[in-house]
């Protein structure tokens, strides 16, 4: 895989991924020549992951980068690329990169349209903003897009994301709503069925709540990527209705927004565990009725 040329990077903007992807670009031998800080925080994260770089206006931030780098909400990268193709901020032979989940590289067709290169690299990874983030760079992977017959963007987009120390990964365009769907159900609701859980055991007096949840809830997450569905234990996995139907008393007595996700999740686990052969008909039919209905047994 070649290696891009050395590059002046413009970073839009430095917040928690901008700083950090900037600061992995400089680190690989690049130079970022300016950023864009809006926010007091953001000022501070450029100051200490971009040291020394000018923080100007966007659209002089693109002007001055042969590669763009637009680290932007989802909602606002769309409206941001279009003002600055129109503004002439890109110039036909520029690398624009977004680092969006959510897009692939169609909402930089007003840079494209321009001459310039459009890439997709989403981190699978959450950041804080600190030099810490940039060693877990080596760990995770980047979500790789381009456009689809150019397989030398392709090519460029990896090599990208080899230089900062990530693993490149292809994520068709067409696959981009859906993969970042799942890394959103994954990793998000993964973070507020802890805290829901961390809160419960709070609140009836259970002292050190993450220490007793870490072993738990680090086993089974490490068994599931190992061994998928047959990981599953517990009383939905058991079929234990019994125990199901006390859960749903308790959590709607004392937490009835806790007891709507624990039903729906359960009848997912219902079904995952039918498939995966770990459940029998007759209990995830009695588990079933019991979920449906609600706190009686059935």
């Amino acid at each position: 895989m070649s290696r891009p040329a050395r590059l002046a990077v413009g970073v839009v903007s430095a917040g928690r991924v901008g700083s950090v992807l900037g600061a992995a670009l400089a680190r690989a031998g690049h130079a970022v020549v300016a950023a864009s800080a809006v926010s007091e925080a953001s000022v501070r994260r450029a100051e200490r992951l971009l040291q020394g770089v000018p923080l100007l206006p966007p659209d002089e931030v693109a002007q001055r980068a042969d590669l763009v780098l637009l680290a932007l909400p989802d909602d606002v990268l769309g409206p941001m690329t279009s003002g600055l193709a129109a503004t002439g901020a890109f110039r036909a032979g520029q690398i624009v990169v977004h680092t969006s989940g959510a897009h692939g590289v169609d909402v930089l067709s007003p840079a494209a349209e321009l001459g310039a290169l459009p890439l997709a690299l989403h981190p699978v990874m959450t950041f804080t903003g600190r030099e810490e983030d940039l060693e877990r760079i080596a760990a995770c992977s980047i979500g790789v897009t381009a456009t689809p017959d150019d397989e030398a963007a392709w090519n460029v987009g990896e090599a990208l994301t080899v230089e900062m120390g990530a693993e490149p990964v292809r994520i068709p365009e067409a696959a981009r709503p859906l993969y970042h769907a799942a890394l959103s159900h994954g990793a998000n609701h993964l973070i507020t069925l802890v805290a829901d859980s961390v809160e419960l055991l709070r609140g009836n007096g259970v002292r050190d709540a993450e220490r007793l949840l870490a072993p738990l809830l680090s086993a089974a997450l490490d068994n599931v990527l190992r061994h998928g569905d047959r990981a599953l234990t517990g009383p939905v996995a058991r079929g234990d209705a019994g125990t199901v139907a006390t859960h749903l008393r308790v959590l709607g007595d004392q937490a009835p927004d806790v007891a709507t996700c624990y039903a729906a999740l359960a009848r997912r686990t219902v079904a995952r565990a039918s498939s995966a052969g770990l459940l029998g008909a007759d209990a995830a039919a009695e588990l079933g009725k019991l979920l449906d209905n609600g706190r009686e047994t059935p």
